[in-house]
């Protein structure tokens, strides 16, 4: 075991699978020798050469067909998207190529060796162009798989197990965890399963659903509900596509209430299909209506970011009135 940031645990987990694979490469902007906007490549390319970690043009678009392209030939490609927030100019090729490369052509050609690497969320003074998560305009597409991980530990096990994952993924990392998130890592190579999610802690009274940078809010809305005697039970979600259906809809047949967390506006959030399957699952189990608790509505804010931040207070209240409904 080592202590190590989750940039340090992408980093490493970069480095292992391009050490087993010589067909792997890493690609992006500004991943080279500068090693990324936030330096998450750093090193790989005096490591492994200019020939499998090199630079792009500020292209999305032609990152993600390059890609396809790469994946389709039998390389192993994991591309950077610099901000998640970038990945629009990308949909097209990541949506209709990437996603339906294997349906398309009945089994005969994939990119199952492709990885989209991109750092999501806020809570770093980003405003509108650096701030988004857009993981559910991805949820809804069949073919992609969608992974968030929530320390470094999770991030060097989901991004080793993604790598080798037989169909294209998009690795949502957070990137207001990168330097603050900070852990012991197992050494060397490991996986964890995707989709499957994990009982982080478990709880009687409410299961609280949540993935990434929010697992932290929803420990500390947990702490605060505590002291008021609720008993809370919380989940990470890991994958969100495929999602664990039968993790959560068995929580919440123990618990009789769920709420879901996460920093995307509500709207068109993961949270309404989380929602809406609970309780067709669990209907005759529910105490009280299923709670979201989101981003708002609007484009993300700078002077409001505090205000717009689904954070633990908010969470410790709709836990409070979910209980007491």
């Amino acid at each position: 075991m080592a202590e190590m940031n989750m940039l340090q645990a992408v980093n490493e987990a970069l480095s292992v699978a391009m050490q087993a694979d010589e067909r792997m490469v890493i690609f992006g902007e500004d991943v080279g020798h500068f090693g990324g906007v936030f330096r998450a490549t750093s090193g790989l390319q005096e490591k492994f050469g200019r020939d499998r970690c090199f630079n792009t043009p500020l292209t999305e678009q032609g990152i993600a067909g390059f890609a396809n392209g790469l994946a389709s030939n039998g390389m192993t490609a994991v591309a950077e998207i610099q901000f998640a927030d970038y990945i629009f100019p990308a949909f097209d090729q990541i949506v209709n190529e990437s996603a339906k490369f294997r349906y398309r052509s009945g089994n005969e050609f994939d990119v199952g060796g492709l990885v989209f690497r991109t750092p999501y969320g806020g809570g770093i003074a980003g405003g509108h162009y650096h701030s988004q998560s857009p993981e559910a305009y991805f949820t809804q597409t069949p073919g992609l798989k969608v992974v968030v991980p929530r320390n470094p530990e999770q991030a060097k096990g989901l991004l080793l197990a993604s790598i080798r994952d037989k169909n294209p993924i998009i690795f949502f990392e957070p990137k207001r965890l990168y330097r603050a998130s900070v852990g012991e890592v197992p050494a060397g190579d490991y996986e964890i399963e995707l989709g499957k999610a994990e009982v982080v802690r478990e709880g009687k009274d409410i299961t609280l659903v949540a993935w990434g940078a929010q697992m932290e809010i929803l420990e500390k809305a947990a702490d605060m509900a505590a002291k008021e005697g609720i008993s809370c039970e919380i989940i990470d979600l890991r994958t969100l596509s495929p999602w664990d259906i039968d993790t959560v809809a068995d929580s919440v047949k123990k618990t009789g209430r769920l709420l879901v967390n996460h920093e995307a506006p509500l709207t068109g959030g993961f949270a309404g299909e989380i929602a809406a399957t609970i309780q067709q699952e669990c209907f005759l189990y529910l105490e009280s209506p299923i709670s979201r608790v989101c981003g708002l509505d609007t484009p993300y804010p700078l002077i409001h970011e505090k205000e717009y931040m689904p954070d633990a207070l908010k969470t410790f209240e709709a836990i409070k009135a979910s209980v007491t409904f």
